[in-house]
């Protein structure tokens, strides 16, 4: 059975409500796009005031479309957009791309405009993306539902990789980063405000799709904390690596993200949690996530921590070392033996792990393969990095060295090799070809190789248990923010321990709390409207006596109402 996306991304006619002569104009890009990608579907121009646009010829509505549309991209101002909305579904359209801005990320009125439009979709068939988004593309099949700048950054082929963002700008970025690094995607999707379709939809489509096998995402907050679990375990199911960049950590960064795509960011401790229960790579910047992305599509995954670091450099030799131990990788030392043998092959190297093959290596290459050859059959590694400053593009050593690494290649065709290489320019596809990544920082190296060790331990461990079952007595999770002791009541109800407490609604309750204590108490604010208790003196420590229990119910009463929201 097809997903429910298939018409979004492989749509095989396309309807542009708001289609623009102007090329370089929201309404006229995606035109654009698509006839200088070569795009085989039909495209219908929708704008009641030309008979043509971008010389094909244009129609009053989109009911006029003589046959089913697959997508059609909306980009009218938002007085008309839940309309425009409409007509596509009485049409029979099968997705939208909804460009049109000024709704939940606004104010009152839009988050108003936005429910109806969320309403009318769905209680329809019609799936959408946006609004407040720059839209979607499949590059293999030349359709270009956007008007972002991406489309003309393209210089590397599509490839195994799909890109999902909610930040339509940034989505821009990391596709651009992504070409950069030699990164090949060939799906990209915003979701903007996601009135319908959520960065956890793409990730579950992706997870399913064939041409898929690496995953790239990024939001400011979910709205589904079961469909984002169903997504990312159907991702790990597949063996596909999802590489997340969630912000919105900061409380600053949570209030920009209402603000932009009104999005909620949510607990970080919770993501944290979620990421690392299905093994989701959490990136912190672009770069990170474009050069684990880049590590990853060559698809191969160490099968352990165990790493061999070869070395032109003892400096660079200790530098990998110590980011070894920083990503938690396992520099275990040469077997005795062989570090004699390496030791006669080259007298004056570093034989332990990193092994420091010495620049003697420029007047002989053939040492670093009989090396390398003499590690790989007598060591037991999982994987390599080898850092070559820049022998392996420098026009005196380059040649040698790709001979070297494809005899290696071919007689260990399952060892994972990685590059750590200045100065490789137009050589760096050769030893791509070879299946070896190819980094120019030393310390960027291991992390990429351990972000690929840690998908390798997901991939193998598989699904984990399923957790316990909850007690028939749990009560059920609340439908709206809580105080401290309902949530610590509804935890306690599942069979987590908690603290002892009593909700005191007066002074005399309060009294009457401590002398069942019978001991030194804590005394807290217990409000879903005032989250940060210790920021306006909500919180009592040590009260040894009643007296004191009682003049600090008082203290923390003045202190609500003073702090008391409105």
């Amino acid at each position: 059975m097809a997903h429910g996306l298939e018409p979004l991304l492989h749509p095989k006619t396309v309807a542009i409500i708001g289609a623009s002569d102007a090329p370089e104009r929201i309404g006229g890009r995606p035109i654009s796009y698509m006839k200088s990608a070569g795009y085989s579907g039909k495209i219908y121009p929708i704008n009641p005031k030309r008979e043509t646009v971008q010389g094909i010829p244009a129609l009053a509505s989109i009911k006029d479309v003589p046959e089913p549309v697959d997508t059609a991209i909306v980009s009218v101002p938002a007085k008309i957009a839940v309309q425009a909305i409409q007509d596509c579904i009485d049409a029979g359209v099968k997705s939208a791309v909804i460009f049109t801005a000024g709704f939940a990320e606004m104010d009152d009125d839009g988050a108003a405009q936005q429910r109806e439009m969320e309403a009318i979709i769905r209680a329809s068939d019609m799936r959408a993306v946006g609004p407040n988004c720059l839209g979607v593309f499949n590059v293999k099949d030349g359709w270009y539902g956007t008007f972002a700048n991406a489309p003309g950054m393209i210089e590397v082929p599509p490839g195994p990789v799909g890109i999902v963002t909610q930040s339509g700008a940034y989505g821009s970025h990391v596709f651009g980063a992504a070409q950069a690094r030699r990164v090949g995607a060939n799906y990209w999707v915003t979701t903007g405000n996601e009135c319908d379709v959520d960065v956890a939809e793409v990730i579950e489509y992706y997870a399913q799709a064939d041409d898929v096998k690496v995953i790239l995402a990024y939001a400011e907050g979910m709205k589904s904390a079961d469909r984002i679990c169903q997504a990312l375990e159907m991702a790990r199911d597949a063996g596909k690596p999802v590489i997340f960049q969630k912000v919105g950590k900061s409380d600053i960064g949570a209030l920009a993200a209402a603000s932009h795509t009104a999005s909620l960011a949510g607990s970080d401790a919770v993501y944290d949690a979620l990421f690392k229960q299905y093994g989701v790579y959490r990136a912190e910047s672009t770069e990170e996530m474009v050069n684990i992305a880049y590590a990853c599509q060559f698809g191969r995954y160490p099968a352990g921590r165990k790493i061999s670091l070869q070395t032109i450099s003892g400096g660079v030799g200790v530098q990998m070392a110590d980011a070894a131990d920083k990503y938690k990788l396992d520099v275990e030392p040469m077997p005795e033996g062989t570090q004699k043998k390496l030791k006669e092959l080259l007298p004056f190297a570093a034989v332990r792990n990193p092994v420091d093959f010495t620049a003697q290596a420029l007047n002989e290459p053939h040492l670093m393969e009989e090396n390398l050859t003499l590690t790989v059959e007598e060591a037991d590694y999982d994987a390599f990095i080898i850092y070559m400053a820049g022998v392996a593009g420098s026009p005196f050593t380059r040649q040698s060295v790709l001979d070297l690494l494809t005899r290696l290649r071919k007689k260990y065709p399952d060892q994972i090799w990685f590059l750590s290489t200045t100065r490789v320019d137009d050589t760096v596809g050769d030893y791509e070809a070879l299946g070896m990544p190819c980094y120019s920082d030393p310390d960027v190296t291991v992390q990429s190789m351990a972000a690929l060790m840690g998908f390798g331990d997901v991939f193998r461990r598989g699904r984990p248990d399923a957790p316990p079952a909850l007690p028939a007595n749990a009560l059920p999770a609340p439908e709206a923010a809580v105080g401290e002791f309902e949530a610590k009541r509804i935890l306690a109800s599942a069979g987590i321990p908690v603290t002892r407490e009593t909700l005191a609604t007066s002074a005399d309750d309060a009294a009457s709390a401590w002398r069942d204590i019978a001991g030194p108490v804590v005394m807290k604010i217990a409000s879903p409207d005032i989250l940060h208790k210790t920021e306006i003196g909500g919180v009592l420590l040590n009260l040894n006596d009643e007296a004191a229990v009682t003049e600090g119910y008082g203290t923390l009463l003045e202190r609500a109402e003073t702090a008391k929201p409105g």
